[in-house]
């Protein structure tokens, strides 16, 4: 049972992951950028979330919302003051712009919330039994299956029927044609803005029900586990986002359960490479000739 225990902590913690990714593998598949501020949006919508429940006793889900609602607007204002300027601008100015918004919020969350770390209520408690009690499964496992397989869903519908949807896939194709064509790039990259930042809440609830400790620093590493998680699927493709995730969380979990917990880390990234060396483009990504 102990291998399918494994196997479920890592389908829950790469659904996640997962989510996490989603907001890598938009914003790059439309801006054609990497936004490696988002781990700490994460950070910001547990924050958000601990204090609701916290300090001003709202019910978790109204804490959820609260957060949602706070990092889509942080995630508007990071795109406008940050990335809009900087949207003809070279690739490495926009990475560096960054990184340096990532030591912002940080920094940030350091001043209002304190360096101190805090523990986190999960929003869902218990566990569900099955075989006779032998296999375990936590209610915050479930819950984060259930979220990403929502998530997926709703994101699936959202970019293939709705008028904003097919927007954001036509300026994912070519930006310059799209707005040949009436569409608003502007509006169009910080809707995803927003979308990313509003599932990376969702995320920092999820992850820090499941590993109940809080930081300035929390989103650090499971943001760039995400991201890998994003390469791995084929970074621009949302299905590839989840497998990516997935798998991530389940070499991740079996890593640590047979390998070494100190070199759980060294396994991923090993995978990764060895998967890029036989697919550049990731798992289901697709290679696009670069226009000269």
């Amino acid at each position: 049972m102990s291998f399918l225990n494994n196997v479920i902590t890592g389908i829950s913690l790469g659904s996640i992951y997962a989510i996490i990714a989603l907001g890598y593998t938009m914003v790059y598949g439309i801006a054609k950028m990497l936004n490696f501020a988002h781990g700490d949006v994460i950070m910001v919508g547990a924050y958000v979330a601990f204090f609701a429940a916290g300090s001003f006793g709202l019910p978790a889900a109204a804490g959820v919302v609260l957060a949602v609602a706070v990092c889509t607007v942080l995630g508007v204002v990071i795109e406008r003051l940050a990335y809009k300027p900087l949207r003809q601008a070279p690739s490495l100015a926009v990475l560096i712009t960054a990184i340096g918004v990532s030591y912002f919020l940080q920094n940030s969350a350091q001043i209002l919330w304190g360096a101190d770390t805090k523990i986190f209520t999960p929003i869902v408690e218990g566990t569900v039994s099955l075989a006779s009690g032998q296999l375990s499964i936590s209610c915050v496992a479930i819950l984060s299956v259930v979220c990403c397989v929502v998530v997926m869903a709703g994101l699936t519908l959202f970019t293939s029927r709705t008028r904003m949807g097919k927007a954001m896939r036509a300026c994912s194709e070519d930006k310059a044609a799209a707005q040949l064509m009436g569409i608003n790039v502007d509006a169009t990259i910080s809707m995803t803005f927003a979308i990313g930042s509003a599932l990376a809440a969702v995320a920092g609830v999820l992850m820090c029900s499941a590993y109940p400790i809080l930081s300035p620093t929390t989103g650090s590493m499971p943001g760039i586990r995400a991201f890998t998680a994003a390469v791995f699927g084929g970074i621009g493709s949302i299905p590839g986002a989840l497998l990516g995730g997935v798998l991530l969380g389940i070499i991740e979990t079996f890593g640590k359960a047979y390998i070494s917990t100190d070199l759980s880390d060294a396994v991923v990234f090993a995978v990764l490479i060895i998967v890029l060396l036989v697919k550049p483009a990731g798992l289901m990504g697709r290679y696009v000739p670069e226009k000269v």
